[in-house]
């Protein structure tokens, strides 16, 4: 099997952690022949996808934890899997690479690059409205404004950020919903997404992993004290947990569609009783999982891609 990857540079990834990481060292443990290249060497070229890079060899040694062979151009069409796991923002470079690699014909791209697309994580959601707090996909400042009057206390975030950056939180009395507008607006021309605050994020947010649309499980992200969020970029801390009743309905109702839009790996955060985002650009969570369960997730993402690959 052959198996290109793009992705940011691999030398500052953490090999204790990082998904893309764990995906290719489990598909080189079965064998396959790997690529990488960065976003930007992806080329349109006369007919043919193209990707600038270099033949990759990992090995889990810190500090030393990649090989690379000399750089070269492929056709990714000759490839049997192309991951697309560089990290947001989900910005016109980013859509532009879904556009490029939904030009491949014999190869099979993870995730399915026209779905990653179409369906945005803070905007996939809104397809499961009972299944979701009070959300409000606005720029208009006065439209914010009457959706915190209805709700109180609010988070305001960028409907295409990620990792906790730019996550904020309102409680009633909180006068700053003006300054923050206008210092998104300032940043770009983008909506923002405003959500109902939700007490329950105190014991957590809980990162559910599914695959081919079936939950293999979560961990929970516990903020910091004195912090709202709880993304591990910002200092939330992992810790084992279970699937609640809830959990698996939710994984029911969104589970089929993931699976028909060809969305192999994907990340979904629940707060309490409430699903928050569907991940689909470049989740993460595979490597805590692994530690807290004692289960190969990234072989069962492989044993996905390999069904895929034979149907």
């Amino acid at each position: 099997m052959r198996v290109a990857i793009q992705m940011d540079p691999i030398g500052a990834v953490d090999i204790s952690a990082d998904s893309t990481f764990r995906l290719a060292e489990e598909a080189q443990n079965r064998g396959a022949e790997l690529f990488y290249y960065h976003p930007d060497k992806l080329a349109w070229n006369e007919g043919k996808v193209t990707a600038r890079g270099w033949p990759l060899t990992v090995r889990r040694v810190e500090g030393d934890h990649f090989t690379l062979g000399d750089e070269t151009t492929v056709e990714l069409d000759d490839f049997d899997v192309v991951w697309l796991r560089q990290d947001p923002p989900f910005d016109m470079g980013y859509i532009t690479t879904t556009h490029l690699l939904d030009r491949l014909k014999k190869t099979l791209v993870v995730n399915d690059p026209f779905w990653v697309r179409n369906y945005p994580e803070k905007l996939l959601v809104l397809e499961f409205p009972d299944l979701t707090p009070p959300t409000l996909i606005a720029r208009d400042l006065d439209a914010i404004r009457d959706f915190r009057a209805l709700h109180g206390d609010i988070i305001v975030k960028p409907l295409y950020g990620n990792g906790g950056a730019g996550v904020f939180r309102l409680k009633p009395g909180d006068n700053n919903l003006v300054s923050l507008h206008e210092m998104f607006s300032g940043i770009n021309n983008e909506p923002l997404i405003t959500q109902k605050f939700l007490p329950d994020v105190s014991n957590g947010d809980k990162r559910i992993i599914l695959v081919d649309g079936d939950p293999i499980g979560a961990i929970n992200r516990v903020p910091a004290e004195g912090e709202t969020r709880s993304n591990l970029h910002v200092g939330g801390t992992a810790v084992r947990i279970g699937l609640t009743e809830r959990d698996k309905e939710i994984c029911a109702a969104i589970g089929p569609l993931l699976r028909e839009k060809g969305q192999v790996f994907v990340g979904i955060d629940v707060i309490g009783d409430y699903l928050t985002e569907i991940n689909l650009t470049s989740p993460t969570g595979i490597q805590e999982l692994e530690r807290f369960d004692g289960v190969n997730v990234a072989g069962a993402i492989w044993d996905a891609i390999e069904a895929r690959l034979k149907a």
